[in-house]
């Protein structure tokens, strides 16, 4: 039986949180591809002063339909004040 979206992205934000220690941010994209489930969540890498400054992670977890963790992985870092990633220029 496959788990809804919602819960999907619920079930990657806490294992990302639990997987780094890290604090959670955004959710940026859910896509279903052939592997799986494919969640990219926004983490406080490091925190600066002033806040603009954090350096941000995006990692992307791979869960199968029933929301087990089969990967995970840090896909690109940026800081808080950049608008724009470098995965995206």
């Amino acid at each position: 039986m496959s788990i809804s979206i919602p819960k999907l992205v619920e079930k990657a934000r806490g294992d990302l949180a639990s997987l780094t220690g890290l604090e959670l941010g955004s959710t940026l994209a859910t896509v279903k591809d052939q592997k799986g489930w494919r969640v990219k969540v926004e983490m406080v890498e490091k925190k600066s002063l002033p806040d603009s400054m954090d350096i941000l992670a995006t990692y992307e977890v791979l869960m199968d339909d029933e929301g087990n963790v089969l990967e995970f992985r840090r896909a690109g870092m940026r800081k808080r004040i950049d608008t724009v990633s470098p995965e995206e220029e």
